[in-house]
């Protein structure tokens, strides 16, 4: 049932996206945005562990959830060593994901030549 419960949820974010960018014509760095920061206040009113617990990587998966990992991580961090832990969390939580993003890109652009 999580494989159900990950393609609606996942399919919801998907489609509140397309929907930003169709009817409100938001650019995708715009929707992009949007989605992020709409992930973190989620967070910040405790409504996205569940989402997470319910739809598993539904709700792990798009965009949404790195303004998740912002959140978490500065709120638990801020916990432990006050105002500072607050820029301290977003770094240290964040840090894997967007410097495996810089380097597989790099070797990317490496391998492949690129258009224009």
């Amino acid at each position: 049932m999580i494989f159900v419960y990950a393609f609606i949820v996942g399919g919801i974010i998907c489609v509140i996206g397309q929907v930003l960018m169709d009817i409100f014509k938001l650019t995708p760095a715009h929707t992009m945005s949007t989605l992020v920061v709409a992930g973190a206040i989620l967070d910040g009113v405790g409504l996205y562990e569940p989402l997470i617990n319910l739809a598993g990587a539904g709700a792990t998966v798009p965009i949404t959830s790195f303004g998740n990992s912002l959140v978490h991580g500065a709120m638990a961090e801020a916990e432990q060593h006050g105002i500072i832990g607050i820029i301290t969390g977003i770094f240290e939580v964040t840090s894997a994901g967007i410097s495996a993003a810089i380097i597989f890109s790099f070797l990317a652009a490496l391998v492949f030549k690129p258009k224009g």
